[in-house]
C-alpha cells in the first residue's frame, strides 16, 4: 500500500480492524500524578474507568507533540511508506491535529497530507477505516480525500453525560457553570458534526436519552452505527435493542471510549457514532 494511514488512539477503532487494515496509531498521553501512560498501550480501558472515581489528582491528557509525529512519520519512511495520510481528532477539541501539521510541513522525505476528522471518537474511526480500505484498493490520495469529505457531511456522534463535574475538573468547562449545571441537574448532551460541538442541555437523563432517539430517527437509515460509553458497559448494552431497528441487517456493536476522552466526558457518557446513508 503506497499510502499509509495513521490516526491517534481517541479514534476507538478495535485491534482487529487496525491489523486487518494496516493502520498505525500514534498514542495520545494520560498523565495520573506523576505517573504518565500511553493512551491503550500502557493502561487498559476497563482499569481506567475503575480507577477514575477516586483518582486525585485528576488525571490530565495531552498531545505527543510535532516530534512525536515527526518521529512517526521518519518510521513509516523507513518501512516503505511513499505517502502518508494522518488522520486525527476534531481541531476544535484537541490540539492533534495541528501539531501534525507542524510535523508534516518540517518532514520532507515523503509527502504527508494531515486531515482535520471534524469527529471524535469511531466518528474520527469510521474516516479512518474508510481511508484504509481505499488506500488499499489502490485510490489516490485526491479520490480518498474527496470520498472522506463527502462522509464527514453524513458523519454524526452524539452523547449524554452523567455529570458535569469531569468537564469542570478536566478544565473542558468554566467551574462557575458546572456548579450551575449540577444544581439546576442538567443533563448535557453533546453533539458533534462537521467539526462543530454544540452542547444541549436536558433537565433529566429520560429526556437526554428522548433527544438521542429523536435525532438517531432524525438521520437514519444509517451506513454505520455504534453505541459509545464511558464505563457504563451494561446501560450501553440494554440500548442495543431499542436501536436495532435502525439498522436491522448488522448487530449494533457497543464500543467503550478510550481513556484520553473518557478523562474529559467522566464516567457515564453514553451515546452513539453513526453515519446517514447517502
Amino acid at each position: 500500500m503506497s499510502i499509509h494511514v495513521v490516526t491517534d488512539s481517541t479514534c476507538d477503532l478495535s485491534e482487529e480492524t487496525i491489523k486487518e487494515l494496516g493502520i498505525t496509531v500514534l498514542p495520545l498521553n494520560i498523565h495520573i500524578g506523576e505517573s504518565a501512560y500511553k493512551d491503550g498501550v500502557d493502561i487498559s480501558r476497563e482499569e481506567f474507568y475503575r480507577q477514575l472515581p477516586g483518582l486525585h489528582p485528576f488525571p490530565k491528557t495531552a498531545s505527543p507533540g510535532p516530534g512525536g509525529f515527526e518521529k512517526l512519520y521518519k518510521t513509516l519512511a523507513d518501512q516503505g511508506a511513499k505517502a502518508i495520510l494522518s488522520i486525527h481528532i476534531s481541531e476544535s477539541l484537541s490540539a492533534t491535529v495541528n501539531e501534525a501539521r507542524i510535523a508534516a510541513e518540517q518532514f520532507t522525505r515523503i509527502p504527508v497530507t494531515v486531515l482535520d476528522s471534524t469527529q471524535l471518537s469511531l466518528g474520527t474511526g469510521f474516516l479512518v477505516e474508510k481511508a484504509a480500505q481505499l488506500a488499499a484498493a489502490g485510490h489516490s490520495l485526491e479520490e480518498i480525500l474527496a470520498s472522506l469529505k463527502e462522509q464527514m457531511q453524513r458523519s454524526y456522534v452524539f452523547a449524554s453525560l452523567k455529570t458535569l463535574e469531569y468537564l469542570r475538573r478536566s478544565g473542558r468547562m468554566h467551574s462557575a457553570v458546572a456548579h450551575i449545571g449540577e444544581f439546576l441537574k442538567i443533563k448535557p448532551i453533546l453533539h458533534m458534526n462537521t467539526g462543530k460541538p454544540v452542547v444541549h442541555r436536558t433537565r433529566t437523563q429520560k429526556n437526554a436519552t428522548a433527544q438521542m432517539m429523536t435525532w438517531l430517527e432524525e438521520y437514519a437509515p444509517f451506513e454505520r452505527l455504534a453505541i459509545v460509553h464511558a464505563g457504563i458497559q451494561e446501560e450501553a448494552e440494554a440500548l442495543k435493542e431499542s436501536v436495532r431497528k435502525y439498522w436491522p441487517e448488522n448487530d449494533v456493536p457497543v464500543i467503550q471510549i478510550t481513556p484520553v476522552l473518557g478523562a474529559h466526558l467522566g464516567i457515564g457518557a453514553l451515546g452513539f457514532a453513526c453515519i446517514s446513508k447517502e
